[in-house]
């Protein structure tokens, strides 16, 4: 799609550089951008690995923009991403949140030798939008759901009704593909999301056909735990899970 929108300040793609062996691809979620993935992607460069984070169409310009742009479109940028990374790096690991979640599902169903995923809060459904049908008009938004009330998110005070029906088609085709998700999995849970149920995050731990996984609470983070309290123990964990190289028992952490 072409965008008619200069991308919002702070909102753009990123890439940090640090080794030439390993990269993780970050991607973010619904209504969301890069910069909601940023210091994520910092503490993951600092362990070592190099860093990118595509945004995904019609995010980050105008909602007029995601109007007009489609899951598959969403999935594409991914996948040509993930492409891109493969063909330089001898492992690349892929992390999504919400959204990015569900599309990262689909990646891994694509792509079964997939060095591993990690999902954050990934998105099978989202109890606010199920009553919501059509396709033409805006929904308005309020405020990201984070803990942390010093972190600002660059998100639409609006979404268009189209891409929440867009996004619907997302999350019902990664519920299909959950058993056919083979690669090592770390999924990462906040158990007070305001938007997507932690019954999403448990019922991909328990379907997804990976003999190599692992379920980790994050007890002080909302949905957007990538710019939340425990984003460091996201990277933490993930590149522990991503080093060990044998099958984890489901942990669950206390609150």
């Amino acid at each position: 799609m072409k965008e008619v929108k200069k991308v919002i300040p702070g909102a753009q793609s990123f890439s940090i550089h640090k080794s030439s062996e390993q990269a993780v691809l970050l991607c973010h979620g619904f209504n969301g951008t890069p910069q909601s993935m940023e210091a994520l992607g910092e503490q993951f460069a600092s362990l070592g690995y190099s860093v990118y984070a595509p945004r995904l169409a019609g995010h980050g310009t105008c909602p007029e923009d995601m109007e007009c742009s489609t899951a598959e479109e969403w999935y594409q940028t991914l996948e040509s991403a993930y492409l891109k990374l493969r063909a330089r790096f001898q492992k690349v690991y892929v992390i999504g949140q919400s959204m990015g979640g569900s599309l990262t599902i689909k990646l891994a169903s694509a792509y079964p030798d997939i060095d591993g995923i990690g999902l954050i809060n990934a998105a099978l459904e989202v109890p606010d939008y199920e009553n919501i049908h059509g396709s033409d008009g805006y929904l308005e938004e309020g405020a990201p759901d984070i803990k942390n009330p010093n972190v600002k998110e660059i998100a639409y005070n609006r979404v268009p009704l189209h891409a929440i029906a867009e996004l619907k088609k997302a999350m019902k085709e990664a519920c299909v593909k959950l058993k056919t998700v083979s690669c090592p999995a770390v999924i990462f849970c906040s158990p007070e999301d305001h938007v997507v149920p932690a019954a999403c995050s448990e019922k991909i731990y328990h379907m997804i056909a990976s003999s190599i996984k692992e379920y980790i609470l994050l007890p002080n983070s909302y949905h957007v735990a990538s710019m939340d309290y425990d984003l460091n123990r996201i990277a933490e964990e993930a590149n522990h899970f991503y080093a060990r190289k044998t099958a984890h028992p489901a942990k669950r952490m206390s609150m």
